[in-house]
């Protein structure tokens, strides 16, 4: 019995979640069996740990999504609208290229559309957005807070409707047409914007 006890391995959210980011990378998807085994643990613990597969795949987007913004946000060499704009198509491309993520689209594209327009990847892709906002306006005070938020969700929309245009609507993504677009969100908000500070 103590020999059992003492065999149970403990593992966190976040050794399950980079556990699962490397499974991700290499499999364009992740699956709870083969992930427990990886990580030595019962399937059982691992549900308890992270509560869902959604859950999971929610959490191990929102990682490798992050690290790539905040590698595209380091590459911004413009300020304004035209440094917002830098910063996305940096990542647009960036995510565009992965393979594992155009795997996990193609294999899953119901579950890919629920978690990444609909949940907390979105939820939190709009935030980090409006950082991004606030960061690129601070000096030049070129948007309202008063209407940061929605601006930042607008903002995500438009971006959603390249990345997963397939997903959403079996068209093809427009970069050029989502960048201009874009330009022209940021550009009205800010000329209709009479009390940005």
């Amino acid at each position: 019995m103590r020999g059992a006890r003492a065999s149970r391995r403990v593992v966190t959210r976040g050794h399950v979640v980079q556990g699962a980011c490397g499974f991700f990378l290499r499999h364009g998807t992740v699956d709870m069996d083969a992930l427990a085994l990886d990580l030595a643990v019962s399937r059982a613990t691992l549900y308890r740990v992270v509560g869902s597969r959604d859950a999971l795949l929610a959490d191990v987007l929102w990682e490798l999504a992050e690290h790539l913004l905040d590698r595209a946000r380091r590459r911004r060499t413009r300020a304004g609208v035209d440094g917002v704009l830098e910063i996305t198509r940096h990542f647009v491309t960036a995510l565009r290229g992965s393979v594992p993520f155009e795997c996990f689209l193609r294999a899953e594209p119901e579950t890919a559309r629920r978690l990444l327009t609909g949940g907390c990847v979105h939820r939190r892709a709009v935030l980090a957005q409006r950082g991004i906002l606030l960061e690129a306006g601070e000096r030049d005070r070129l948007w309202p807070r008063s209407g940061i938020d929605d601006l930042a969700y607008l903002y995500v929309r438009v971006v959603e409707s390249t990345l997963y245009a397939e997903l959403l609507s079996s068209r093809r993504p427009d970069l050029a047409l989502a960048e201009r677009t874009a330009r022209a969100l940021l550009q009205q908000t800010r000329r209709a914007s009479p009390d940005a500070i």
